[in-house]
This record gives C-alpha cells, structure tokens and sequence, in this order.
C-alpha cells in the first residue's frame, strides 16, 4: 500500500497538520507501508524517515494574503505538460491512495487525476482530509456576511467535494460542514477519524519550579500568582482576543493575581503584545514559537491552560495541556468536543465573564477530572490513532476500488484492458526488439507495485 499526501499547511513552525502527517510517517515505518509527503518550501529537497516514509519539498512562493509564513503549491505546478515536480513524485510513485488536505489551490490535482488527465500516473483512490472549516476561514478572514456563507456552500457542493472518492474530516464539527454541503451523497461517503497528541512525550513529570518562576518573572508575577498559558496560532481564526478579554476580566475584580503566556506565532503577534500594556501592564507575554521539549515543560509548569477558539476543527493544543496534567478551560463548542467534557474539562462560553469565572474555578484544582483528562489524552495517543487511520485509508481504497470497473480503462486502440493484463502484455512485449520496449514504456506505463 502507497499512498501520497499532499498540502500546504505546513511550515517549520505549524501547528496541528504538521503533526499530524509527522506522526503518520512514523506510523508508516512501524506499519512498514510506503507513505509520501508532499508540502512546500522555500526549497527543492527529499527528506527520508526511514525506508518507507518519505517527504518532498517542493520550492514554492509564499501565501500572498493572511498567513506569510506558509506557501502555496499552486494549481499550475500540476497542470499536464508542465515539467511539475508533483507530477514527477506521483509518476515515481504510483501510489494507490492521494490524499489532498487543502481547500484551495490542492483540489484540482484531484480533479485531473481522476480524468486522467496525467496519463503516466495510475488511477488513485482521491481522499480529502479535512481539517478546518471553510466557513470558519471566510468569516475571520474575508466576510461573515450571507452572502459569504452562500458562497463557501455553493464552492464545498460544486468545486471541492465532487473530484474525491471520499472525504475524512478530524471532528464531528468538521464533518458537520461538508454534510451539509454534500448532503445527497452516499453513505460512507464522507468519514470521521479524529487526530492524536504525543501522549508519551507530555506529562506533569516535565513540570520544573525553576521554569514557572522564570515564566512569572517574565509576565511581571510572583510565587503567588496564577499562571495561564495558551499553545497555538496567533491569528483571526483562534479567537485569541478572548484571551485578552479573560485576562482583564481576571484582573479586574481585586482577588487572586493572574498571569498570561502565550505560546506560537502568527499574524496577530504584534497587536497581542501591544495589550501587555497599559490595563494588563506586562500581565502577558507572547513567548513565540518553541519546540516540543520546551513546550512540555512550558505546559507542566503551569497551573491553568486556556483555549479561547470556539470553532476549533480538533485542537492538539489542548489534548496535549491534558497529557501534561493541567486543568484545561475551553468553550463549550467546536471540535474539542470530540474529546473534551465536563468530566475532563472546564468548558464555559466564549466570553471575557464566563472564561474568567471557568478559570477561576480551574485554578482551585480537581485531581478527579486533571486524571480524567490524563486518561483520555491516552485513549487519543498517536499510537492507537494512526492504525486507524490506515485502516479507514485501507477500506476506502477498497471501496473506491470497486466501485470503479476494477480498474479497467479503455487503451489507444479501443480495447479494454486491465493492470493485469497490461503487466503481462509488458512481460511479451520486453523479449521482442528493443524499439518494442521503447513503445511499451512510452503506451503501456508499467503498474508493477512499489517497493521502497
């Protein structure tokens, strides 16, 4: 089994997808199936992971509008004819399942491929991952009018959802989005399959007294003081000026002192760290990006994690707070529900008053549900998520195999023909002349499996 994943939310500092698919290369090589990653970069290069996982570096330009820091493999790096390195990776490859996790520039390979419009790649089964919601995207970024929300409908239902054999989204809330789009679709047609945390790599044996006195010096506290902390993008889409409306809310009632850091990068950076003064006075601190070790530690060493978006599609972030051991505040809506309860977490509606009140509440601790969170960051460990994922991947080639004429397609002189009968029409044709073996090569593209 091959199968190649293709998008462009990836870059050295991502957050949910690139874990996502770094996980499942890792899975790749325990489960020993070839798995290929294609994303972009500033650069051209092949990075191994071992002998059946693999990602490739395209050199493409940066996202023009919202987000620098990622780029965008663009639709006329796949177009026939084109010398495009995509192509050149599924020529290589003939992988049996493509999967495309994009919304915007991605969806069209689909499309060709399954017109066969590259004529040298064999039929794949066509999987979109989805992991945001377009709706979500176009309100914090363009409109949250009726007319913009008209629009995301009409692209799901007519440009994205038709070029795929099928569709998996990571949360109920995802998934919510394209059956609405896409509702007159088969059964099984679209499928669920949430994402996962580094279980092991988390936990409150990280926790360091040294490290969250330094953060509370950093954000202006003291020994005394209640230290919150939040993991993810700094952009529109993560409501991250409800973090900013909990703290003042927090500060302003005279009781308990509490702190801020604020863990990632994005757009909003700078306008987060203007609101460390004046109200808040260096109440905050915006720390940056930081690498797993750090955030593990980061995250055991305080007393409080808040996560203010309530239209996230998963949210690691918060199932990794949860593995760390510390109580998590989150709204009561979105894809954290996947996971989240009030069992395991304290959920509050996204407001500066209700955040405050669920914060405080945290704060007092409750070693019943801090356990139960612990216990349900397990059940969601890369290592019982990413075998599932295989499977799912495994049956809708199945299914997507069989529902098309088991592969057949019709040849240049009008007969039908199989990738059987092509690799024994190959095997004849190789102990003929070598100009025989030209023309095979050139008409008849070999479909012998790969093995790495």
């Amino acid at each position: 089994m091959t199968s190649v994943h293709i998008t462009n939310a990836y870059h050295p500092a991502s957050g949910g997808i690139r874990t996502f698919y770094h996980a499942l290369l890792d899975g790749a090589q325990r489960a020993r199936r070839r798995v290929v990653l294609i994303v972009p970069g500033a650069e051209t290069e092949v990075v191994d992971r071992g002998p059946y996982a693999r990602i490739h570096v395209i050199a493409a330009p940066r996202a023009p509008l919202f987000d620098r820091r990622y780029r965008m493999l663009l639709p006329h790096r796949y177009l026939p004819g084109t010398g495009s390195a995509i192509v050149d990776v599924l020529q290589r490859e003939q992988p049996d399942v493509v999967e495309v996790c994009d919304k915007y520039t991605l969806p069209y390979l689909a499309a060709m491929l399954r017109r066969r419009w590259h004529r040298r790649v064999r039929r794949p089964t066509l999987v979109a991952l989805s992991c945001e919601r377009f709706d979500d995207n176009m309100a914090a970024y363009v409109s949250r009018s009726m007319a913009g929300r008209a629009f995301t409908r009409w692209y799901l239902r007519h440009i994205y959802g038709p070029p795929f054999d099928a569709h998996i989204a990571i949360s109920e809330y995802t998934e919510r989005e394209l059956r609405e789009a896409l509702h007159d679709r088969p059964d099984g047609f679209i499928r669920r399959c949430p994402m996962g945390v580094h279980s092991d790599d988390f936990g409150a044996r990280h926790g360091n007294a040294d490290i969250r006195a330094s953060l509370l010096g950093r954000c202006g506290g003291t020994a005394d003081s209640v230290l919150l902390l939040y993991a993810g993008r700094v952009s529109p889409e993560k409501n991250v000026g409800l973090l900013v409306e909990t703290l003042r809310a927090l500060c302003g009632d005279g009781g308990r002192d509490f702190r801020m850091v604020v863990v990632g990068d994005g757009p909003l950076t700078p306008w987060l760290r203007e609101q460390a003064r004046g109200p808040l006075d260096g109440r905050l601190w915006a720390c940056g990006a930081l690498d797993r070790g750090t955030l593990a530690a980061y995250l055991a060493s305080c007393d409080v994690f808040v996560h203010p978006n309530p239209r996230e599609p998963f949210g690691i972030g918060p199932l990794e707070a949860m593995a760390s051991g510390v109580p998590v505040v989150l709204p009561a809506s979105g894809g954290v529900l996947e996971y989240a309860t009030t069992s395991n977490a304290w959920l509050a509606e996204p407001t500066g008053a209700a955040f405050a009140a669920a914060v405080r509440e945290a704060a007092d601790g409750n070693a019943i549900r801090v356990a139960a969170a612990r216990a349900t960051a397990l059940d969601f460990a890369w290592e019982r998520v990413i075998p599932r994922y295989f499977a799912l991947q495994d049956e809708l080639h199945r299914l997507g195999t069989e529902a098309r004429p088991s592969e057949h397609r019709w040849s240049r002189t009008g007969r039908l023909h199989s990738p059987r009968a092509s690799r024994q029409r190959t095997k004849s044709y190789t102990r003929l002349t070598p100009a025989l073996r030209v023309l095979d090569a050139r008409l008849i593209p070999s479909h012998s499996d790969h093995k790495p």
